[in-house]
């Protein structure tokens, strides 16, 4: 899987979120519409993204984006007594980049540390902005119905070591019924942020509470070729949307998991 040349490998990246992986209560807590396909979302919140992603790169050098962002992601779906999902709970771990730059002058005390109080407001902008794209999660039922997502529940940004991590939770409107097989799929689909979903001892993806015969089969993006690449970095950080052929290329950069339950 391809990854930023100045980012760690794989394993000190698990090793890494091995400390707050998605055994939730072992994390230290603190306080629409979906469109996957040629997202037309250009709102205030958009604009304000954009504009801190351009200063996480330096504006002296060439704005190049899509992706700008990225994230190693974990997810953990939550099922209730009676067997059906009722929540997806996120762990996602930004760049260095982003980090530095989203939580500059956060340290109000001064002890050269991050709290979560002090992440708070920086927290609250980023579940607020989310709604906005669906929280880049996306639940297929299955017999193909989009799953609809109330507000997050609980949520929370920590410090790990120069790099952000957002934890938030995202109930179902509904209980979803899980016999059949479910989708869950973490991505953004303009690409503007690029997930990757991280595996540890425990998956990538975590069935809590689920009946003992669910299994979850994660997927990957794959390798994009250079010449795409090129193609997505040229476009304008500015530019939410793509064009359709690059919207093509971006479509396959998915993660999540089938989860298969009798």
């Amino acid at each position: 899987m391809r990854h930023r040349a100045d980012e760690p490998g794989d394993g000190s990246r698990r090793a890494e979120l091995t400390s707050c992986r998605l055994v939730w209560q072992r994390c230290v807590a603190g306080g629409a519409d979906r469109r996957r396909h040629g997202v037309t979302l250009l709102t205030k919140r958009t604009i304000f993204f954009a504009a801190m992603l351009v200063g996480a790169f330096g504006a002296a050098a060439p704005v190049l984006a899509h992706p700008h962002v990225w994230v190693d992601a974990k997810a953990e779906l939550v099922f209730d007594g009676k067997g059906e999902i009722t929540a997806v709970r996120n762990i996602w771990r930004f760049d260095d980049a982003y980090s530095a730059f989203a939580s500059q002058g956060l340290d109000t005390n001064g002890d050269g540390k991050l709290s979560t109080d002090e992440l708070k407001p920086l927290a609250d902008i980023n579940v607020e902005s989310l709604k906005d794209y669906a929280y880049f999660t996306f639940i297929t039922g299955a017999g193909g119905e989009d799953i609809d997502f109330d507000k997050p529940t609980e949520y929370w940004l920590q410090d790990d070591g120069g790099h952000l991590i957002l934890f938030f939770t995202l109930p179902t409107k509904a209980p979803v019924k899980a016999a059949g097989k479910i989708r869950l799929e973490i991505y953004d689909p303009t690409f503007f942020v690029a997930f990757r979903m991280i595996d540890d001892k425990d998956g990538p993806i975590v069935l809590d509470g689920a009946p003992a015969a669910c299994a979850a089969k994660a997927f990957r993006p794959p390798d994009m070729d250079p010449a795409a690449a090129a193609a997505l970095a040229a476009v304008p950080a500015d530019q939410r949307n793509l064009p359709p052929a690059l919207q093509l290329l971006a479509d396959d950069q998915t993660n999540g998991a089938d989860i298969a339950c009798p």
